[in-house]
């Protein structure tokens, strides 16, 4: 008969993994508390499975927001992640500790003169002042935003999401130096992966803190902590074409689609196999749908390349800066272009002043624009597609795949059947999926793949 045991909490890192090992090469099972060497028998000889099943979580807080998406979150998908959300925690940039910043870029690059940390303190400052002198307004329009697309809206959903979408759109002015906090998860070789290639001064401090915290009860797993030899630059992840002011440099959020697989062969999910928990990626019947791909080229803000990386199933490719800058509706109504063309003015000035890329980089605006490919299977874009064409979804991201389901239906035609990989939850079933957090949108009389302006 079938028995399933869970092992004690008691169990330390190296007992565990010898016995893991040890149940791979013997018929009976293994004796907790049997060690084996492991830096000899399985660090050495690549056999780093035996590892994984160790997992830490870590709380961060007060990293950059910039450390996030271009470090953390950047290369690797052996992670999960809950980041304090830039859209929704309230009053995040109302009484900034610009002390703070300043302080996190002198501890991280020491190199840089007087005249250039405080060109980039006034840039900083520069973004806040935006932000704050058009706040109140963009949450009154905002308001008026919402009762013209969404007109079962109640009056507490007004009052409630008004000022997290006024900041979630004026907040494309300020740095992404800004602190934040996440709770961050990886396995034992994932870390030491990450601990060996850190490629950034702030990345390089956050990987020695989490191996310290670890390494304070197991010193004797130090061998897997080393740094890699020689110089480690920043990947030339940033390369900005000159700056083209009004000829284009404020530009919407698109998805270049390059090719969507063979369409024939996708197997379309039964709603209750998406939502409320997907199944797609544990059920037999869906496994061909893991070998069609939906590849394509997007740009987008740094603001929604945080959400994007979110889907950690789909491959990225190195970003790079293009130059652009994505001025959202509510800030586009108020009129706030100039700004937004002074701000990728004063950073890119910044940039061509010699400072580190990786400085450049932390510093630079939420709306500054980021371009690379992406290769979704099937499923990995159901998962992905049916969050982000919800109306709950940030405005951007929900225009980047609008963008890509208009190129699948002019490539594939109306009667495609991949259109059904980008269906949310209400389009398939009629209802809401999201309880409490309902849009107000009408979902049986209006169409749901519409531009929207929250």
């Amino acid at each position: 008969m079938i028995k399933v045991e869970l092992l004690p909490d008691t169990v330390t890192i190296p007992e565990k993994i010898s016995f893991v090992a040890k149940g791979c090469y013997q018929a009976e099972k293994p004796k907790i508390g049997e060690l084996i060497n492991i830096k000899n028998a399985l660090f050495e000889t690549g056999h780093h499975t035996t590892l994984q099943h160790n997992a830490f979580s870590f709380f961060i807080e007060g990293i950059a927001i910039s450390d996030v998406t271009f470090g953390l979150h950047l290369a690797s998908s052996f992670y999960n992640s809950s980041q304090r959300s830039g859209r929704f925690c309230g009053k995040m940039f109302d009484n900034p500790d610009f002390d703070f910043l300043g302080a996190y870029i002198r501890r991280y690059w020491p190199e840089i003169s007087e005249n250039q940390h405080k060109k980039m303190m006034d840039f900083i400052h520069n973004g806040i002042r935006i932000y704050q002198a058009n706040i109140a307004k963009a949450t009154e329009v905002a308001k008026q935003f919402i009762k013209e697309e969404r007109p079962f809206a109640s009056e507490k959903y007004i009052e409630q999401n008004a000022p997290k979408f006024a900041q979630e759109q004026l907040r494309v002015f300020i740095s992404t130096i800004f602190p934040t906090a996440l709770t961050f998860t990886i396995n034992l070789s994932a870390l030491a992966a990450f601990y060996r290639v850190a490629w950034s001064p702030p990345l390089v401090d956050i990987t020695q803190m989490m191996a310290n915290v670890l390494l304070q009860k197991y010193p004797e797993l130090g061998y897997m902590f080393v740094r890699r030899d020689g110089s480690n630059p920043f990947l030339q992840l940033s390369r900005v074409k000159p700056l083209r002011w009004l000829d284009g440099i404020l530009v919407k959020p698109k998805s270049h689609l390059d090719s969507a697989g063979n369409s024939s062969k996708f197997i379309n999910p039964l709603p209750g196999d998406v939502h409320p928990l997907d199944l797609l990626h544990f059920d037999p019947i869906y496994m061909d749908n893991n070998v069609e791909e939906i590849k394509t080229e997007v740009e987008i803000s740094i603001a929604t390349m945080g959400q994007d990386q979110r889907h950690r199933t789909v491959e990225r490719s190195k970003p790079r800066f293009t130059g652009n800058f994505y001025l959202p509706p509510i800030p586009k109504h108020l009129g706030l272009e100039s700004e937004a063309l002074g701000i990728m003015e004063s950073w890119l000035s910044l940039w061509s002043n010699e400072i580190p890329q990786t400085l450049s980089t932390a510093i630079a605006p939420y709306g500054a624009m980021v371009s690379y490919r992406k290769s979704a299977s099937y499923n990995d874009a159901i998962h992905e597609t049916t969050k982000r064409l919800c109306w709950c979804a940030q405005e951007e991201i929900f225009h980047l795949n609008l963008s890509l389901r208009k190129q699948v239906a002019s490539q594939e035609g109306e009667n495609s059947p991949l259109l059904q990989i980008f269906s949310p939850h209400c389009v398939r079933t009629g209802k809401c999926g999201e309880g409490g957090r309902y849009c107000g949108r009408d979902i049986k009389n209006s169409n749901c793949f519409i531009e929207r302006k929250v």
